[in-house]
């Protein structure tokens, strides 16, 4: 192992050497071979989502090599037998034959399908490892910023991507987006018009201009927006948990070369291979079974992603409440939950740096993170606020409940009606009890949760966060 670093080493120092002579690089590759990256489990959540985007850029080229944006009606006359005859657009068309006569087709749909769902379901565990963490605090908070439009787009990136199938599951949800737009006061009419280019379904031209805002548009935006991210990472250098050696001023872990890179590479070859192994194992989104979409035809029982569950729970959750002054409806029912609901889940997290800051008056820089149970009002509060999200996105399933225990579905509204309330106050209450229990025994429920290495035969430099080109700083031994 030794002899196969040495190798590396030297291999880098011709590369580094051969550059220097044509570009005169060398300090910066110096610079980034040389940045510290710290050692936690948690901190990789952020990369997987990166590798789930690179595998989602990956299976979307393949993708848009064979589907048709277009809505204009065929006759089926395919291999699959139970939809022979059946009328359909020629976008479904497109994707139903991708999915059983294009080689690998279905693999490669299914893994992109499931490359959006873990994207997006990194970005939150990261951002919530973020906010328990305190890592959003100066001069971090623009960054926690990005993170959060980022997931904005991913969430929108998500829906543009399955409503373009137009199988029956996404032209029901295209209906709803349709209805939520036009709710929204004022502007909705003109709004849901100009994306729609007319009336529900919309014109020819609808479904070219959702796969150029699917395939162009939002991710050269989330691209860019990663691309900042990183940036700004490596400028301000990572936040890192409190231990030995660690302090406001360095970083404490591993440098990218050899021995980050390689754990990297390691974790993006594991990354898309558990997405290609859950393509070609694990079924999802199987269109032939919704079928086509008409607008005569309703639900059939088909769930959508969950990124896109807490928004449907909020629009079965909201009573009926629709404002009128002189009998003309001033805000349509799908307003609060279609509009509403994320504006104030989005807002929430956007604001929160700022309120902390007014409400604890720390306008400090820190660059050393805070377990959760150090700030019990924070982590009590934001366990009491994702409980209530999660609660409103678990209400989407009622339906399902209905249909699978015969409870019904009204009464069942009812109840957690007042349930969204109540719950997350006995979260907060709960959470706020345990982070005062564990500070005051100094137990600790998830080992290495402090940040420290469990293996004590790893290599650590330490890092100065101040100093653009670091000089290589200390080595020595992080006990776990």
């Amino acid at each position: 192992m030794k002899g196969l670093h040495r190798s590396l080493e030297r291999r880098a120092q011709r590369f580094v050497r051969w550059n220097e002579e044509r570009m005169g690089a060398a300090k910066g590759i110096k610079w980034f071979m040389r940045y510290v990256f710290p050692d936690h489990w948690s901190f990789m959540l952020g990369e997987i989502a990166l590798y789930s985007f690179l595998i989602l850029i990956a299976t979307g080229i393949f993708l848009a090599l064979y589907y048709t944006p277009s809505d204009h009606q065929v006759t089926y006359v395919g291999v699959y037998t139970p939809l022979v005859g059946d009328r359909m657009s020629d976008a479904y068309r497109s994707v139903l034959t991708l999915s059983t006569v294009v080689p690998a087709g279905l693999l490669i749909r299914q893994t992109h399908h499931w490359a959006a769902d873990i994207f997006l379901a990194s970005i939150v565990l990261h951002l919530m490892r973020i906010f328990f963490t305190g890592a959003y605090r100066k001069p971090r908070d623009l960054n926690w910023m990005v993170g959060l439009t980022m997931l904005m787009l991913g969430i929108l990136e998500g829906f543009a991507g399955y409503s373009l199938v137009d199988d029956l599951l996404s032209g029901m949800g295209l209906a709803i987006a349709y209805a939520v737009a036009m709710s929204i006061p004022f502007v909705g009419g003109q709004l849901a018009t100009l994306i729609w280019d007319g009336n529900f379904p919309g014109s020819e031209r609808f479904l070219p201009r959702l796969e150029l805002v699917h395939v162009f548009l939002i991710p050269l935006a989330l691209l860019l927006l990663i691309s900042v991210h990183l940036a700004m990472i490596m400028r301000q250098h990572h936040s890192q948990f409190r231990g030995p050696g660690r302090r406001e001023g360095n970083v404490v872990g591993t440098p990218t070369w050899p021995g980050y890179a390689l754990r990297s590479l390691g974790l993006l070859l594991a990354v898309a291979s558990v997405l290609f192994l859950l393509g070609g194992l694990v079924q999802i989104n199987p269109i032939w079974q919704w079928g086509p979409y008409h607008v005569y035809l309703s639900e059939n029982g088909a769930q959508p992603d969950w990124y896109i569950g807490w928004l449907i729970g909020a629009l079965r959750l909201m009573p009926h409440l629709e404002p009128a002054i002189g009998g003309r409806t001033i805000i349509p029912n799908p307003f609060w939950g279609g509009a509403l609901f994320p504006l104030v889940v989005f807002g929430a997290l956007y604001a929160w740096p700022w309120l902390e800051r007014r409400i604890t008056h720390d306008y400090r820089e820190h660059n050393l993170l805070e377990r959760p149970r150090d700030r019990p009002m924070r982590t009590a509060a934001g366990a009491a606020f994702f409980s209530w999200v999660f609660i409103i996105f678990a209400i989407g399933s009622t339906d399902r409940i209905f249909y699978r225990l015969d409870i019904s579905y009204s009464q069942q509204i009812m109840v957690w009606r007042a349930g969204i309330w109540i719950l997350p106050i006995i979260v907060y209450v709960l959470t706020l009890l345990t982070c005062r229990w564990l500070q005051r025994s100094e137990a600790h429920p998830l080992r290495g949760w402090d940040g420290e290495l469990t293996a004590p035969t790893a290599t650590v430099m330490s890092q100065t966060a101040q100093d653009p080109v670091p000089s290589g700083g200390e080595r020595g031994q992080d006990g776990g």
